[in-house]
């Protein structure tokens, strides 16, 4: 749009409505009313920073950052010094000298450009996305305090013959460092006092009082004045000072939630525009300048880029995600642009080289998109051919379980189900409790391991509960159990990748999950949450190992559940949720019943055999086992498998059964097409259903899905 209403392109058919739509004055002050949204854009995303990275990351991250920042840094500054006279003999003094601005332009790199291209490609929670996360961070704010030192020494020296100006000398240029370094103590000092005291006197779990909010917002304006007295521009007081706000929850996540619209979706594309319509691509530009310019920016990128591969071999990391990493932190985007756009507004770059800077923008972004997008798919490493699930178990072996939380509600639920598996020394289980929390305030995603005592920051309180409820569990299961606690606080749309993550990281046979329905004590729908139903079908599709879905009902939440059926119809979902309904009965106290709803119709296959013999445990077949009972009922007719589970479902406390997806039986045909949660699977969902009068909690099982080999 900036291009179109500028002098970009020249279309004779606008120039009424520009003159219209721009009268005398109207641009400048609409491009100053939108540069307050910019500022704020920059404040928010400095908000969203989590600063504590820096200090956690590891020596990987850091060889990255500073190695593909520092020496294509250090080369082109050198060359660019080097042939600086022959420069400016060929396009002219101001051109000439301006190249060292160019290569500094383009060695560092964009932590908000890099955050919004992860978001964007859906990457964000993956390996690839965290690394860059943490090497473009370290990479922006060494570049930040690099280019404040510098701009502050720079502009108390005499740079060439023309400058006159008094007092300009080492003296000034260490005092002016002195006073730059002051203003940044204090201001980190006060601003870290001022924040605690706010999200101390907040109450836990309620939001910042909006008294407060501006109070924030005056601090951050005058942090941008301050600033100026040190010789840097109003936008280093004010990103410094969103660094020093605490992200996410109180404070960070309610700034987020006052200002982000406004900013980022009206103030924000009004500026860029504003900042397009300078710029003029259409300029008469030497066919020399433009060959010199192209050969510094792909010289600078593609040593770049050769320098983060290299790191990266040197650290183990595949080639594919080294390539990708190198591409992520070449990228360019909005920040740049408008930072090249004031450079030019300082007389810092010409027409010429602003036009084509603008164009490396919209190239460079472009490659980088396109190129991740094509090479990396980071669910790839989920489909694996190793089974991980609880029928090829070796016996008196350990069950491996991610259990997922997403709601306070779904910690007792979770604990009852893990009682029923009654651990034991020779069946001992490990769990692995993932406290799921929505990402708020914040850029980065968070994963932590309470058993390590990772700790974010002062002012968090992660998971207590979780923490405490299933520490009791394992204490009242010493020997046989073991948790691990742990807390994901990502965007929700990315928090599968948490999930499978986890469970392919701890080599788990299964994972737990909530059932987004919430059940009120009379049997009624009290509530519902799509934003779980989305991750329970997205884990389903893409989980390395087999999955649970638990439903829960309240009657049954506080209750002793020791009356277990099993409805089996056969197939590889029966056949999981059978191995499972089998570790119940290492509790005497237990009771399983397996009804198995079969046809008359005989057909040999091989999933018949494979049902027949993990049947054989339950049938009595090597041993009698005095808290199983097997039921084979013979059912031709749908209607007849409605009344028959209408019939058993309020003499059971749980219920096992198999998703079955996509499994064509007689005894199920014709309610196929009246199932309204698929995740469940037709008998499953029977089973929800506010037609069938039950207080049992169910528990569907789908077994590890394997990848086509064709």
């Amino acid at each position: 749009a900036g291009f179109v209403l500028g002098p970009s392109l020249k279309i004779e058919a606008l120039v009424p409505y520009k003159n219209m739509l721009f009268a005398n004055g109207s641009e400048d002050i609409l491009s100053l009313t939108s540069g307050m949204g910019y500022t704020m854009f920059l404040f928010l995303n400095a908000v969203q920073m989590d600063f504590s990275m820096i200090t956690k990351t590891g020596r990987k991250v850091w060889a990255i950052a500073l190695s593909s920042l520092t020496i294509p840094t250090i080369v082109g500054l050198s060359l660019s010094y080097k042939f600086m006279e022959n420069l400016q003999k060929t396009f002219g003094e101001f051109n000439g000298e301006k190249f060292p601005v160019i290569i500094m332009n383009h060695t560092g790199c964009s932590f908000p450009v890099i955050a919004s291209l992860l978001s964007d490609l859906q990457i964000l929670n993956s390996e690839l996305g965290r690394l860059a996360l943490s090497s473009a961070l370290v990479m922006d704010v060494i570049s930040q305090i690099m280019t404040g030192l510098g701009t502050t020494i720079s502009s108390s020296l005499r740079t060439d013959s023309h400058d006159h100006e008094l007092g300009k000398g080492p003296k000034l240029a260490l005092y002016n460092a002195l006073k730059f370094i002051g203003f940044v103590s204090v201001l980190i000092i006060l601003v870290h006092l001022i924040m605690r005291w706010i999200v101390k006197i907040t109450p836990e779990g309620r939001p910042v009082k909006k008294a407060y909010t501006y109070l924030v917002i005056l601090m951050t304006l005058a942090a941008g004045l301050f600033g100026v007295f040190t010789n840097q521009t109003v936008l280093a007081g004010i990103v410094l000072l969103g660094l020093l706000v605490p992200e996410g929850p109180p404070l960070g996540s309610e700034l987020i939630k006052q200002f982000e619209l406004f900013n980022t979706w009206f103030l924000l594309p009004i500026f860029v525009t504003c900042c397009a319509m300078k710029v003029d691509i259409s300029v008469h530009i030497s066919g020399t300048l433009i060959l010199v310019v192209v050969v510094v920016v792909v010289v600078v990128h593609l040593l770049k880029m050769l320098i983060t591969i290299g790191v990266c071999h040197y650290c183990h990391i595949p080639k594919i995600d080294a390539l990708c990493l190198a591409m992520l932190l070449s990228t360019k985007g909005v920040v740049d642009f408008c930072t090249q756009v004031f450079l030019f507004d300082s007389m810092l770059m010409s027409v010429e080289i602003v036009s084509m800077m603008a164009i490396s923008v919209l190239v460079l972004g472009s490659i980088a998109r396109i190129g991740v997008k094509a090479l990396y798919d980071p669910s790839r490493k989920y489909a694996g051919y190793q089974k991980r699930n609880i029928q090829n178990l070796k016996p008196n072996s350990e069950l491996r379980m991610v259990a997922c939380i997403c709601k306070p509600r779904h910690i007792m639920p979770i604990k009852n189900a893990l009682d029923i598996f009654y651990p034991t020394t020779s069946n001992p289980l490990a769990v692995h409790v993932l406290h799921l929390m929505e990402l708020i305030g914040r850029s980065s995603p968070i994963f932590i391991s309470h058993n390590l005592q990772e700790r974010v920051g002062l002012h968090y309180n992660f998971s207590k509960d979780v923490i405490v409820t299933f520490n009791l569990f394992e204490h009242d299961n010493a020997g046989t159990a073991s948790v691990s606690t742990y807390t994901a606080i990502s965007p929700l749309r990315f928090m599968h990748d948490d999930i499978c993550y986890l469970a392919l990281d701890k080599l788990a046979c299964i994972i737990l999950l909530p059932f987004h329905i919430r059940w009120s004590k009379d049997g009624s729908v009290e509530s519902t949450d799509e934003n779980v139903r989305t991750l329970n079908l997205k884990v389903l599709e893409r989980a390395p190992c087999s999955v649970g879905i638990l439903v829960n009902r309240p009657s049954s939440s506080n209750a002793c559940m020791k009356q277990i059926a099993m409805i089996f119809l056969g197939g590889p979902d029966d056949r999981e949720a059978l191995c499972l309904a089998k570790r119940t009965i290492k509790d005497c106290a237990y009771n399983l019943v397996v009804y198995h709803l079969a046809s008359t119709e005989s057909e040999l296959s091989w999933d018949k055999m494979l049902d027949d013999e993990v049947l054989k445990s339950v049938k009595g077949y090597h041993e009698k086992i005095d808290n199983v009972t097997y039921e084979k009922i013979i059912i031709e007719d749908p209607s007849k498998t409605t009344a028959f589970v209408s019939k058993i479902a309020n003499q059971h406390d749980v219920f096992i059964v198999g998703r079955r997806n996509g499994i064509k039986s007689s005894q199920t045909a014709a309610l196929e097409n009246w199932t309204e949660f698929s995740e469940l699977g037709v008998i499953g969902d029977l089973l929800a259903s506010p037609d069938t009068n039950t207080n049992a909690s169910i528990l569907v099982v789908q077994q590890q899905k394997f990848p086509s080999r064709g």
